[in-house]
């Protein structure tokens, strides 16, 4: 395997080796002379699939520089948040098969080469015989790769989950003790319901990513804190060290992918011809917060702040 990044991760990995970890108590050290890491996207010449996980404000540079040094028959998979990062790669790679992926569960990076898997879920992608072919490796790799014959459905049942990003970044709390708190879960549960109407409009039934259907998971996360508790006990099997991505992007200082979450839920808004102003709120709260504004609200607070903008 052949990573392309950053020199600032490749640094990292130089120095200290990859230590991954997960919720389940995984601990797997990869020593530095081990790791093949390159900054230049040259090193990508001769790949046969390509994995894409840039941020989404990176994804069109990251299609131009892939277009300039792929093979013609290698294979481009999209393993960004947000709906359309595929289209974008596909504008720069006409000529290749670009397909949608998801990753499901949260990873935290934490520093001298170390990241924590600290969610469940299995990746998913676009059915296409190329996946199908190297599904064996992702198994083997532990990282199971469930194929779907439309993924749209996939994709927006993720984006209705990580609609908690915002309300986690905003709260500065561990995900595990943000979702504990009935406040904060009826922030995401009002932007939840404005983004699933809108869906309801378009014609889009989410797919079924979790125990319960997308549509029943406002009204489990408006439920007092002991009966969400129980009812949510599979859903609370967050381990202490998760976060949000997003809340990681404010710390450190970069832009985040709001854009993409929120804007995703307002851009089809827009094409219905509907507002959708909880979304809109957490989407100007987050930029306020990206440029110095206030990063650490209460539940209370915040849950008013949507409340008066809905």
């Amino acid at each position: 395997m052949q990573f392309v990044g950053r020199p600032r991760l490749a640094a990292e990995l130089d120095n200290h080796g990859l230590h991954l970890t997960d919720y389940r108590g995984a601990d797997l050290r990869v020593d530095r002379s081990a790791v093949h890491f390159a900054t230049t996207p040259a090193a990508a010449a001769d790949a046969d699939l390509v994995l894409v996980t840039v941020k989404s404000a990176g994804t069109a540079q990251a299609g131009s520089e892939l277009g300039a040094v792929l093979k013609p028959d290698a294979v481009v998979l999209s393993l960004q948040n947000g709906i359309g990062n595929a289209q974008v790669l596909r504008q720069s790679l006409p000529r290749h098969t670009v397909l949608d992926g998801m990753v499901p569960f949260n990873v935290l990076n934490r520093g001298c080469g170390a990241f924590h898997q600290g969610s469940e879920g299995d990746l998913a992608a676009a059915d296409h015989a190329a996946l199908r072919a190297v599904q064996p490796l992702f198994d083997l790799a532990g990282l199971p790769l469930q194929l779907y014959a439309d993924m749209l459905p996939v994709q927006w049942a993720k984006l209705l989950l990580n609609l908690n990003n915002p309300v986690n970044a905003l709260s500065n709390r561990p995900l595990k003790e943000q979702l504990s708190q009935r406040a904060f879960r009826r922030c995401v549960a009002l932007a939840q319901r404005e983004a699933l109407a809108l869906l309801d409009a378009a014609g889009i039934r989410p797919a079924r990513l979790t125990p319960l259907p997308a549509h029943w998971i406002p009204a489990m996360l408006s439920l007092p804190d002991a009966a969400f508790r129980v009812a949510a006990n599979r859903m609370l099997r967050i381990d202490p060290l998760a976060r949000s991505s997003m809340w990681e992007d404010l710390q450190a200082g970069r832009q985040t992918e709001i854009d993409w979450l929120g804007g995703e839920v307002l851009r089809l808004a827009e094409r219905l011809g509907r507002a959708a102003p909880v979304n809109s709120r957490l989407m100007d709260l987050i930029r306020q917060a990206e440029h110095g504004g206030r990063r650490e609200w209460s539940g209370e607070a915040l849950l008013a702040e949507l409340r008066e903008a809905a």
